[in-house]
């Protein structure tokens, strides 16, 4: 840390709570469960994606910069620590200037969810000494899964998403011993026992959990990928499933056993499994796979691996690259319209949306 970082009286009676674990771990749900706790306090109405904090503020790069969620990670300036030159006292005030006028000012603790604050933790206890920090981590199959498939832009290859995953959470694993305050969970956990995990997160913040309202109000979140954003109730805690993993789970079963690419898959199930399952994880188990077929993949030579790496590799760049050229022209056309017809647009889009159920679910 360059400089000391002074606290205000409102500072030194408030916590702040990050919420922090790779795109597509479950953070959303949790951040947003987090911040209806007693006392607690999220961000929401932003207009930003996913009201993350990481796009209501100017002291660092957002993710996107990076790379996006799929590959943030492999550049080394998204990895922040008290190190950094962007821990000052101006900065620090702006950051929380940034944030605060989202933050209710009568509730004390202080909830900001962005899935790259993995890698920003300590980053984050500097500028804000009284910080919690709750981590999710999710199956990276799930997690590889279902980036490409909400990420089509930022698409890349089995491996190269088991690499970033491995690779952020050994950085946050390094990382990890510096914090004053960590609660950590897995995705899985907290999907059978929703309710457990908010009891414990709300002692491991000091406080807890509100009855059940019995009338509601909803609001939206903003979404890449659904214009109308996704309804959310105002209070009351949000549904979890499972249903989304066993979905992912059922899909790489058939990559390994059925896919024309099934060589590759296996390859890199083998290859990966002692990595993962440092984590408590399987590539390989419950997918399937008999004795003889984990002996054929792990009998593949590293000169084939290589090739099926390179393969992989063009794959993923034949699917992005036209993405990202529509990407481009399509951002060009939204700078040009007019903001009320934006407005018009998003209203409309909304309507539309209430014809339609969308239970409060947590996000693939």
């Amino acid at each position: 840390m360059n400089e000391t970082i002074p606290q205000q009286n409102d500072q030194r009676r408030r916590k702040y709570v990050f919420v922090c674990g790779l795109g597509r771990s479950g953070t959303s749900v949790l951040g947003r469960n987090v911040a209806r706790l007693e006392n607690c306090t999220g961000f929401k109405n932003t207009g930003v994606l996913e009201d993350e904090g990481q796009f209501l503020q100017d002291v660092y790069p957002n993710d996107l910069v990076y790379g996006g969620a799929a590959s943030f990670g492999f550049d080394p300036r998204a990895h922040l620590t008290e190190a950094s030159h962007l821990v000052t006292p101006v900065n620090a005030l702006k950051l929380r200037r940034s944030w605060e006028q989202y933050w209710e000012p009568n509730k004390s603790i202080c909830v900001e969810k962005t899935p790259g604050n993995l890698l920003r933790t300590r980053f984050l206890q500097a500028i804000f000494p009284n910080s919690y920090f709750v981590v999710i981590r999710r199956h990276p199959i799930a997690v590889s899964m279902a980036n490409n498939q909400q990420w089509r832009m930022t698409f890349r290859s089995l491996h190269k998403l088991l690499d970033h995953w491995l690779h952020c959470h050994a950085i946050f694993d390094a990382d990890k011993k510096y914090l004053k305050h960590v609660y950590e969970l897995t995705y899985e956990d907290y999907i059978q026992n929703p309710d457990k995990y908010h009891q414990e997160i709300a002692a491991f913040i000091e406080t807890r959990v509100p009855e059940a309202p019995e009338q509601d109000s909803f609001r939206y979140v903003t979404q890449s990928r659904n214009p109308a954003g996704l309804r959310v109730p105002e209070r009351a805690m949000e549904n979890v499933m499972g249903a989304y993993n066993q979905k992912y789970f059922k899909r790489w079963s058939d990559l390994l056993n059925n896919s024309r690419f099934k060589r590759y898959h296996r390859y890199v199930a083998v290859k990966y499994e002692p990595m993962v399952g440092k984590y408590g994880y399987s590539l390989t188990k419950d997918f399937a796979m008999t004795e003889e077929q984990l002996r054929e993949a792990d009998q593949i030579s590293a000169t084939a691996g290589a090739l099926y790496h390179l393969m992989a590799d063009a794959y993923g760049l034949l699917i992005r690259l036209p993405l990202q050229v529509r990407a481009n022209i399509m951002t060009q056309l939204r700078r040009r319209l007019p903001e009320p017809v934006k407005i018009r647009i998003k209203r409309f889009l909304r309507k539309a949306s209430l014809s339609r159920k969308q239970p409060g679910l947590i996000s693939s």
